[in-house]
């Protein structure tokens, strides 16, 4: 039966991979196998491919679907009017509510409509702000919608795959609203009204307090409000997982509520007569466990490690009633099957490998010691029958050696009892760690050190201390709540410090880059190695197939050739610029003003890209959509120097320089050369800077050893390229252009693109951005002149390798898949 489950979440993930959705003959090419595979009497493998085929054909059929509720192009940015209700939990900031709306009808009549949308009604000055929002209000509102989109970077987690998982197919805003009677009730929208009710408990209650956001995220599963700093310290620690309510909370929720009821129910009794004789406390403490874990699953919002920890429990707790002993190998195969068959998506998300791997780590690694400890077992009883005999055989003398032995036998039991408890947790933390570490490099480019450590100090502080206070503040009514979530964020507290002291070391966090398919594959294969039971041959050579994920290849360009990515950003700018042996960063796209593009893309994608510090960081100008995220950058990543055309009263040369970041203007003239590849500024001036900022941006020209170049324009705009060409016209020809100033029509003029010349031009724009870049005019002065081009809201980002040749890779195309543009 394993067999088949594993074939149907195979089938599931395969589907996952593909570019486009495919038809039904695969299905009955798999169908023709299994025929044969019968006849063969191969009717195992026969189950095994049918499932597969089963889960592939599921898969496509729940993505057809799903991805007909399309927006349709022409009405992307248009006003709509939609009736519906509001659905999960709204997420509240200064700058407004974003929320999840299920659209019931809309004014176009239009039937393939997104069933779900998501909302921002924004704070707009000089008008109340947004209405308190609950699950289940109705509502007539006018929206502006466009397509769900998101970035996509080489490196980065899919944004669009996730957008689809939650089933939203078009984001936008709120420009008008009008409240409707009679709100929807129902059983999934009462738990996230009661979610919400208890955030805004516990957000009165704390206020400001530093940790409110992780109380908030175990009490209800929102993570929304957990602050930037203590996500870092998670991060850096490995404890990240403590923060969302997941298998490990749910597990102790399940405990605590078996051991309270059937405490409880063995003490009770009805006409003096014990109640466990009606009903067995244990079947009884079994069904209430679940139906506890149930209740904080939904709590949790049903994430995935909520699922899979809420369908073993249930597995468990029926097999306890029935008196049927299952294998923990085929629970866990039964609750990965079932979370795929309720969200065929899940395997797109970090949270489902980490959750899955981890408990069938600990399974995999406790069946190999239990076999062991069985057969030491045997042998001590077999040994103690022996030595009992022989006391009873010495007569009188047995007496006296009794005495001796029960004066000492509680504290025996008790220091083997810890032993045993330490030993165990020892193995499950070496176990997690062991099998863990190459997804997290795989999805987080990162291995904590000192998360083990962490770990023995975390998971029993918040299981036996910070959960059950939160638990308390979630069913005590107030004032008594306000006690216990006071308590929470004390606990909380004492152990954010501890486990800062532990993260303080340089040492304690090693980066690596995103390991490859083989590398990925080595490391598991040294997973299920290290793991394996005692006296399997050569388990000390296990560590050696860890080589290609902790000892990368290197990938950096030869001597004398750059590599050039664009990132996708949105409506901004960020290029990184890679030699053989040195970085540079030109410009960091928006901040926090916008999309956090510096700490959610730029920052992700360097690490990813192997690539922990820069050698300079360009900043071109002041705008936020080239410096907002500069701050961020330099909090996570080694700045060695800052090279911008910034006013002296700018706060990042201050960031920079307590950082320990030489600073240095930007200015024509400069010019370096870094493994056989030039670098030299363009513009501005040296002079004072003066007028607008787009017209103080840095111009930087890279130049290969073979004499092929990229031209990163910034901003300027066509008064700046006309004093280019009068001063140095030659100097602009180059083969790659970073199009000026997004595309917009102030730029990108005639004479400029004839002196230039480019090959390739790349356009670094946001999809459906408020200012129409590029401009049609300008694209079409592009397109007219042969020059291949590459747009970021189309292709995502843009890899282009410079050496005697330009090769040029668009993410949207070498990682296609089916839900990209659709």
């Amino acid at each position: 039966m394993r067999g088949v489950l594993l074939g149907f979440a195979a089938g599931v993930w395969c589907l996952q991979q593909q570019a486009v959705l495919p038809g039904w003959g695969f299905v009955a090419l798999c169908a023709l196998f299994c025929g044969a595979c019968a006849c063969f009497k191969c009717r195992r493998v026969a189950l095994i491919v049918v499932a597969f085929a089963f889960g592939f054909a599921y898969a496509a059929l729940r993505a057809e679907v799903r991805l007909q509720d399309q927006l349709p192009s022409a009405y992307e940015g248009r006003t709509i009017e939609v009736a519906g209700y509001v659905r999960g939990l709204p997420s509240i900031d200064a700058d407004g509510t974003r929320f999840l709306f299920e659209v019931e009808s809309n004014d176009a009549r239009l039937r393939n409509f997104p069933r779900v949308v998501r909302l921002s009604w924004l704070v707009v000055e000089g008008e109340a702000p947004p209405p308190a929002l609950w699950a289940g209000q109705r509502w007539s509102l006018d929206v502006r919608l466009k397509r769900a989109h998101g970035n996509a970077n080489f490196g980065a987690r899919d944004a669009e795959a996730a957008l689809l998982a939650r089933d939203i197919r078009a984001t936008g805003y709120v420009t008008r609203a009008h409240r409707l009677p009679r709100d929807v009730i129902g059983i999934a929208l009462a738990i996230d009204r009661l979610r919400a009710h208890l955030r805004d408990r516990i957000e009165r209650v704390l206020g400001d307090a530093a940790h409110r956001g992780i109380v908030v995220a175990l009490a209800v599963g929102a993570q929304h409000g957990v602050s930037d700093s203590d996500w870092t310290l998670m991060r850096a620690t490995g404890t990240s997982h403590l923060v969302a309510i997941s298998g490990l909370h749910i597990g102790f929720v399940a405990g605590l509520a078996a051991l309270s009821i059937g405490f409880a129910w063995r003490r009770l009794r009805w006409r003096g007569t014990p109640l466990p004789l009606y009903v067995s406390a244990q079947k009884l403490a079994a069904a209430g466990a679940a139906a506890f874990a149930a209740f904080y699953a939904g709590l949790a919002g049903f994430n995935v490690p909520a699922q899979r920890s809420l369908w073993m429990l249930g597995f468990v707790a029926i097999a306890w009633v029935t008196g049927r002993r299952v294998a923990s190998s085929l629970v866990l195969a039964w609750a990965l099957a079932l979370v795929l068959l309720a969200d065929p998506w899940a395997v797109t998300a970090a949270g489902f490998w980490l959750s899955f791997c981890a408990v069938a780590a600990i399974l995999y690694a406790m069946a190999a010691h239990g076999r062991r400890a069985s057969k030491r077992r045997d042998d001590g009883e077999e040994a103690s029958t022996d030595t009992y005999e022989a006391q009873q055989r010495a007569g009188e003398g047995l007496a006296t050696g009794r005495r001796g032995q029960h004066f000492f036998a509680g504290w025996r039991r008790l220091g083997y009892g810890l032993r045993r408890t330490i030993a165990s947790s020892t193995r499950v933390q070496y176990a997690v760690t062991v099998a863990l570490a190459p997804l997290t490099v795989y999805w987080f480019s990162q291995i904590p050190l000192i998360g083990p450590l962490a770990n023995a100090v975390a998971i029993p502080w918040v299981s036996l201390f910070v959960t059950p206070a939160v638990l308390a503040g979630v069913l005590l009514p107030a004032p008594l709540d306000a006690f216990a979530y006071r308590l929470a964020h004390h606990l909380l507290t004492i152990m954010c410090d501890a486990l800062t002291w532990l993260a303080g070391p340089a040492w304690a966090l090693w980066r690596l880059p995103q390991p490859g398919a083989f590398a990925l594959i080595a490391a598991a294969i040294g997973v299920a190695w290290a793991l394996a039971p005692r006296g399997w041959p050569m388990r000390f050579a296990a560590p050696l197939t860890w080589l290609p994920l902790l000892l990368p290849a290197p990938h950096a360009p030869p001597p004398g050739a750059f590599r050039l990515t664009a990132l996708d950003i949105g409506q901004g700018s960020s290029i990184v610029v890679e030699t053989a042996r040195h970085a540079l960063l030109f410009d960091a796209g928006p901040g926090p003003e916008s999309t956090h593009a510096g700490e959610r893309i730029v920052v992700p994608y360097l690490f990813a890209d192997g690539l922990p510090a820069i050698d300079t960081l360009v900043i071109s100008h002041s705008d936020s959509d080239h410096a907002g995220g500069a701050p961020a950058v330099l909090q996570a990543i080694d700045v060695r120097q800052l090279l911008a055309s910034l006013p002296p009263q700018d706060a990042l040369w201050q960031a920079a320089n307590e950082r320990g970041a030489e600073t240095l203007r930007c200015a024509a003239g400069q010019h370096w050369t870094w493994d056989g590849v030039e670098f030299a500024i363009l513009w501005p001036d040296p002079a004072p800077l003066a007028g607008k900022p787009n017209g103080q941006s840095c111009v930087l020209k890279v130049t290969s050893a073979a004499g092929r170049s990229a031209l990163l324009a910034a901003d300027i705009e066509s008064d700046v390229e006309r004093t280019l060409l009068k001063r140095e016209a030659k100097a602009l020809r180059a083969d790659v252009l970073l199009v000026p100033h997004h595309g917009s029509k102030t730029s990108s003029t005639e004479p400029f693109l004839d002196s230039v010349e480019p090959l390739v031009a790349v356009f670094q724009v946001g999809y459906r951005n408020r200012f129409h870049h590029p401009h049609p005019t300008v694209f079409e002065r592009y397109r007219l002149r042969a020059i291949e081009l590459s747009q970021s809201d189309d292709d995502g980002a843009v890899r282009i390798e410079v050496s005697s040749t330009i090769s040029l890779e668009r993410y949207r195309q070498t990682h296609a898949r089916y839900w990209m543009g659709r």
